[in-house]
């Protein structure tokens, strides 16, 4: 995720810092995780409740993300004209495109045939950023309206299936064939709702003026943030609206639950996003006095989210591939066609998974603190900014 904050708000890069982190975890059950299936770790039907839980508790990342980088944008756009901000923001969003269509795209699926092309969280952000340098010309509340029609109505279109390309970039997950059927195109992250998440936190940004207190901010983002949980609660309860797939009374109170909370993802649900942003919301509510190695550790990784994320990607596909060959599967597990990832057999257990994740972020830290340093150093040198 980009970084446009020209003055640093360390609660705000201790949040970036932390779901950079959690999202590790997430992307490291995909590869070392002994599971048939991509799909059924979420699944209340199947799931075991702790792998459940490590999936459902990274959903806040992909809002976080997109949330943050609106609040940026609007801090950076303090200091520059409305048309230099535009003009910042277009070139950074279509820069992220060509990052997911190649670098990252890659880091996948590792195929140098590019059997698979996916547009992921990444070119939604830049899709995004395309969008909100349009947004940011409106009055600020015509920007709020517009974002709470679009996270809030678009479940409206979830009917809608008209089967091709460009109706997918908008709502619907898709794929299709490409070059002669030769490569598979996935839109996975459709752009409804989350260029409406991304106006949000531009319009959010303004509750870090400086004519607003600490304490002022805190009672804002508190009271949005609990209402945002009860919103959930009471929609996702009467089970008529706001997410494409019910939840059902299951054999047990704790598989019901489970399916209680098995909010859609692709795309974002009304309810995903409610409970999701409950949490981003609260963090920064009562996070900004927080201070420690702790605090100092994430905020490393939330300084440099993007150079991080590059780097864990292709860091968590080469361990697999060591492990992989280590345990006799081959290194041609790491070599992938499509989306739906077959590791072949190969695989371990979840604490184990967990350990890996937590080598794969202290492996990291250094490198990323190293470059953190020369980010700040080097404010002069205008090719960080892509980084």
């Amino acid at each position: 995720m980009p970084n446009l904050t020209p003055s640093r708000i360390q609660s705000i890069d201790l949040l970036k810092g932390f779901v950079m982190v959690l999202m590790a975890l997430d992307h490291t059950r995909d590869y070392f995780f002994q599971a048939g299936s991509f799909f059924e770790v979420s699944n209340p039907a199947q799931a075991a409740v702790p792998v459940f839980i490590t999936r459902i508790i990274t959903h806040v990342c992909a809002p976080t993300f997109s949330f943050l980088a609106g609040v940026s944008a609007y801090m950076s756009g303090k200091k520059k004209s409305k048309a230099e901000l535009a003009e910042f923001l277009v070139k950074r969003g279509l820069w992220l495109i060509l990052m997911e269509l190649t670098i990252i795209t890659f880091a996948w699926y590792l195929n140098v045939a590019f059997n698979s092309i996916d547009l992921a969280v990444i070119w939604v952000l830049g899709a995004s950023m395309v969008f909100l340098a349009g947004f940011i010309f409106l009055p600020p509340n015509v920007i709020l309206i517009i974002s709470v029609v679009l996270i809030a109505g678009h479940n409206l279109l979830d009917n809608i299936h008209l089967n091709n390309v460009w109706w997918a970039m908008l709502h619907e997950v898709y794929a299709t064939k490409i070059f002669g059927g030769h490569t598979t195109f996935s839109i996975i992250y459709p752009i409804i709702p989350w260029i409406g998440v991304m106006s949000l936190g531009y319009y959010v940004g303004r509750f870090y003026d400086n004519s607003i207190l600490p304490a002022q901010r805190r009672k804002w983002f508190n009271r949005i943030g609990f209402s945002s949980f009860a919103l959930f609660i009471i929609i996702r309860w009467l089970n008529v609206y706001g997410d494409p797939v019910p939840w059902v009374h299951m054999p047990t109170t704790g598989r019901t639950l489970m399916s209680f909370l098995n909010v859609t993802k692709y795309p974002p649900s009304l309810c995903y996003l409610l409970f999701t942003l409950t949490f981003t919301f609260l963090f920064l509510a009562n996070s900004e006095k927080w201070r420690g190695r702790l605090v100092d550790f994430f905020s490393v990784f939330g300084r440099v989210p993007f150079f991080y994320y590059i780097l864990h990607l292709y860091l968590i596909r080469i361990a697999s591939g060591v492990a992989g060959w280590l345990t006799g599967h081959g290194w041609d597990l790491l070599v992938q066609k499509d989306f739906e990832i077959d590791l072949h057999g190969f695989g371990f257990s979840l604490p184990a998974v967990y350990l890996i994740w937590m080598c794969i972020i202290v492996a990291l830290y250094p490198v990323c603190k190293r470059f953190d340093r020369y980010k700040q150093s080097h404010r002069e040198q205008w090719w960080l900014s892509y980084l």
